[in-house]
């Protein structure tokens, strides 16, 4: 995995970003739980993200949510590369007190989404949890990656959204542990 700068302008959103293959979590994007969740998934990771976020917070989150999940995900298809020697799959359960969270990720080049489970519509801070899907589909469509995420179960919504961005961070982790070759049948991934 290469080091990956990439900067996006838009009338909505200004992002400066660098992902590592390890590093420190230095992450400003105006709204706290989403720093807390995107420091979450650095450190679980262990990938270094270097990430600045000005974004039109007087109209809501979505727009800085959404856009950040994009550049994340197009820096890591860059970072990538070719997908050679990599395990390509990768698992875990998190819990975190009462909330139980799954993830599966297959990094394919073919994006998908699935996330199940029901999250209380309640603002965390300034975070409205109901943006956590809009995060994970612009980010795994970005990458071009499978990813599944599951909340079992859980009632604070905090709990549940920090067990799926953790589990989320472990299962891209293990996909990414070296491996010889390509893992598929075709001989390359995304083909």
């Amino acid at each position: 995995m290469d080091e990956v700068t990439l900067e996006r302008r838009t009338k909505e959103t200004d992002i400066s970003l660098t992902l590592s293959p390890k590093g420190p979590a230095e992450i400003s994007t105006g709204i706290g739980f989403f720093d807390h969740m995107l420091t979450a998934f650095s450190v679980h990771s262990r990938f270094g993200l270097k990430l600045r976020v000005a974004g039109d917070l007087q109209v809501d989150g979505h727009h800085t949510v959404e856009d950040t999940g994009i550049v994340l995900g197009k820096a890591f298809a860059q970072a990538l590369g070719n997908k050679e020697n990599i395990m390509r799959y990768g698992s875990c359960y998190i819990p975190m007190d009462e909330a139980l969270a799954f993830a599966s990720v297959d990094v394919s080049g073919r994006p998908y989404l699935v996330l199940q489970g029901h999250f209380p519509p309640v603002m965390i801070g300034a975070y409205d949890s109901a943006l956590t899907e809009e995060f994970f589909r612009a980010f795994a469509f970005n990458a071009g990656i499978t990813l599944h995420l599951q909340i079992l179960y859980g009632g604070n919504a905090h709990h549940m959204t920090e067990a799926l961005f953790k589990a989320a961070a472990h299962a891209l982790r293990k996909a990414l542990y070296p491996a010889s070759g390509v893992l598929s049948t075709k001989g390359a991934i995304d083909v």
